[in-house]
């Protein structure tokens, strides 16, 4: 049997109202001069006046983010945490904002570039870990899960690649989930961001790499979203799916320790070059892989129609299920009505054949079989 490591995530801190205890996990972090890092959209709402109006001293903003934040965002953030002597981060946002935040924390003085420590190997080993600022991630959307993760995604501008950056101390130290401020969140975004959260539970639980600990929280995680996604989807303002969704954000974060797969794969490219949110991109290719990978995850994907409750649970019940979800959800169904060209289908197929989630997936899968992805899902034949 193969040797595993296993690690679990960090301290949590779930309910209504707690970004009012902002200043007490300051203080147990030790934060006394803390940098707020997001996007520009969360500063059109009032969620950054809400944290700093529960600080003792109000902190100063770091907003200079994109969509799919790229090693400039990170770079320019940097300089801003250093020229005012900031002690740790407070991530707030979606992924951007928390990717972004956690990379400055982790970069603010680190002597190597920041693509010298892609999640490759050991490559994390030449950090100096001592020098890594705490982090506090305060989710707003229920998707990406970054706030329980030990790595952030960042596009190289150079090569237009998307990377993945990792060390353990990347991994925020304190994660406050407030589902009140999820409540802004438009349905289209929380539709895609849903989305995301149920594709990294699903390529978790696909994945063959052995973990049973997040294999579980998959399968929970599913159900959930199933029980959720579309009731917050039409209400907004249902508190309770805003919670139970925002818990499986973090869950799907959790899984996917157990890998990821061709959904991942085939998206990073997209999203890297069409600048596409990284949610929908996912929902997107999710029937196309789900359809390709069928012969190897087949029993799996029939037991998870038999806990999901689906009528006469089989692989085909969940695909159709997939299908319906994305149009309840106003997902469109190919490829084509995200990117309306088809000229780079052949270098992206390089790029998701040697993106780091390509190794997990259930299915050995060569660059034919990447471009074969792309055509199909680019003109919607299942």
């Amino acid at each position: 049997m193969e040797n595993i490591n296993w690690n679990y995530p960090t301290s949590i801190w779930f309910g209504l109202d707690r970004i009012k205890e902002i200043q007490k996990a300051c203080d147990e972090l030790k934060i006394n001069n803390p940098l707020i890092v997001t996007d520009p959209g969360i500063l059109k709402t009032d969620i950054i006046k809400k944290i700093n109006s529960s600080l003792k001293n109000e902190a100063n903003i770091f907003s200079e983010v994109q969509s799919n934040p790229t090693g400039a965002n990170v770079e320019e953030g940097v300089k801003f945490f250093n020229k005012e002597n900031h002690d740790g981060v407070i991530a707030v946002g979606g992924g951007s904002g928390m990717d972004t935040g956690k990379g400055i924390a982790f970069m603010s003085k680190q002597e190597r570039p920041l693509w010298d420590f892609e999640d490759i190997g050991d490559w994390w080993t030449r950090a100096r870990a001592d020098v890594i600022f705490p982090i506090i991630a305060i989710p707003t959307t229920a998707g990406t899960g970054s706030e329980t993760g030990r790595a952030s995604v960042f596009t190289n501008e150079l090569t237009k690649e998307k990377k993945i950056i990792f060390h353990p101390k990347m991994l925020p130290s304190k994660v406050i989930l407030d589902p009140h401020l999820t409540v802004p969140l438009p349905p289209s975004l929380t539709a895609f961001t849903g989305m995301d959260a149920l594709a990294h539970c699903l390529e978790a639980y696909s994945s063959e790499i052995f973990h049973p600990l997040s294999q579980g929280i998959a399968l929970e995680g599913m159900k959930i979203i199933k029980d959720n996604l579309v009731k917050v989807f039409n209400d907004g303002n249902n508190i309770e799916a805003r919670a139970n969704m925002l818990v499986t954000s973090c869950m799907g974060s959790i899984a996917f320790q157990k890998g990821l797969g061709a959904i991942h794969s085939l998206s990073h490219p997209v999203g890297a070059i069409y600048n596409t949110h990284h949610g929908l991109t996912n929902a997107v290719f999710m029937p196309y892989v789900l359809k390709r990978n069928e012969k190897a995850i087949k029993d799996k994907i029939t037991d998870l129609s038999k806990y999901l409750n689906l009528p006469n649970p089989s692989f085909q019940s969940f695909l159709d299920w997939v299908i319906d979800l994305r149009k309840l959800l106003k997902i469109p169904h190919t490829l084509k009505d995200l990117i309306h060209e088809d000229s780079k289908l052949e270098i992206m197929s390089k790029m998701a054949l040697n993106d780091p989630s390509t190794a997990s997936n259930p299915i050995k899968l060569e660059k034919n079989d990447f471009l074969n992805l792309y055509k199909n899902s680019f003109n919607g034949l299942l």
